[in-house]
């Protein structure tokens, strides 16, 4: 039988039973996005089917492919294959059309899209437990989730951006920050003079960004957005222990001796800048993550609001740490932040 594998896993185990190859990429192969955009669209039937949770947990692990293989393999080794999709974190895709699950329960029917009972979309160990971990706390300050919301990427999934280009973010960051702040508060400060404190600010800005920067006269909205990014940038200069501590989303940062600490860069302690360990990153995302979904489901769904949240400071905080992590896979300006 043909079967085609999806692996979230940065490094799946070696191929160790019986089969013939018929294909074999990662990422560096510029294809493998359009494929999964192909393969995202016939999950949801171009459109037609409406969001479940189960479809947006497969959306979710598509957006995190690193591996896709094609191969022979005959039923005779179903097992070994079982056993390898599940260290290699995959979804199956069969000669049927059916999605399934590293047990072979089918994820997606390719008519009613629908799973079949007790099929679930796959998570490495890590992730389900830091997802459980998470709803105890968040239950603890009395927000609920709902369980179906899946867990968020693993440490074997995951590539982090380098310290270096955290950094060059953050002065972006800081820089249009900076600037924002100087014109809602009716004294804007040239961008020529913010350059000259931030020399490399610049290269780092996105499209968006440099737009911004360089207008005369931004639209109030666009003030307002970049002004809210210095808590994208706390939760960046975190990230990089630059910041001691990332506190619960309950109120802004403290912007003053935030920027104190981003002025106090020079290059030399630029460079010796580390991201923290990765569990602790993947911890601030989780909860992150869950928070965002309670207060969106709050405003769309009429949810209980939860307590003690700044939906604001949460928004940026998710905006950051997707972006480190690669959550979406995108550049700053295309991060969506779906829940």
């Amino acid at each position: 039988m043909l079967v085609n594998l999806y692996c979230t896993h940065r490094s799946p185990p070696a191929i160790t039973f019986p089969h013939r190859l018929n294909a074999r990429r990662d990422r560096s192969d510029s294809e493998l996005g359009a494929h999964l955009n192909g393969f995202m669209g016939f999950v949801m039937d171009r459109g037609r089917r409406p969001m479940t949770a189960t479809r947006y947990a497969v959306l979710q692990h598509l957006g995190r492919v690193q591996h896709h293989v094609s191969l022979h393999v005959d039923e005779a080794h179903e097992e070994a294959l079982t056993a390898w999709a599940t260290a290699a974190n995959a979804l199956l895709f069969f000669e049927d059309a059916t999605v399934r699950d590293p047990n072979g329960l089918v994820i997606v029917d390719p008519g009613s899209g629908d799973p079949e009972p007790g099929a679930r979309v796959p998570s490495p160990t890590d992730a389900r437990a830091r997802k459980d971990a998470t709803t105890r706390s968040l239950a603890a300050r009395s927000i609920r989730i709902v369980s179906s919301l899946p867990p968020s990427i693993s440490e074997v999934e995951v590539f982090m951006r380098s310290p270096a280009e955290v950094t060059s973010r953050c002065f972006a960051l800081f820089a249009c920050a900076v600037r924002a702040e100087s014109i809602a508060n009716g004294d804007p400060i040239p961008s020529r003079e913010i350059l000259e404190r931030l020399p490399h600010a610049v290269a780092a800005m996105s499209p968006s960004e440099r737009r911004f920067f360089d207008a005369e006269a931004p639209e109030q909205r666009d003030v307002v957005d970049h002004v809210w990014r210095y808590e994208s940038l706390a939760a960046l200069a975190w990230s990089l222990s630059i910041l001691a501590d990332l506190p619960f989303p309950s109120a802004i940062c403290d912007v003053g001796g935030l920027a104190q600490r981003i002025l106090g860069l020079d290059p030399a302690s630029a460079a010796r800048l580390t991201l923290r360990p990765a569990p602790a990153i993947l911890d601030a995302l989780d909860l992150t993550f869950r928070v965002h979904w309670a207060v969106t489901d709050a405003r769309v769904n009429g949810g209980p609001v939860p307590r003690d949240v700044d939906a604001s400071v949460v928004l940026e905080r998710r905006r950051a740490l997707n972006w480190l992590t690669r959550t979406e896979d995108v550049d700053w300006d295309e991060l969506r932040m779906a829940t």
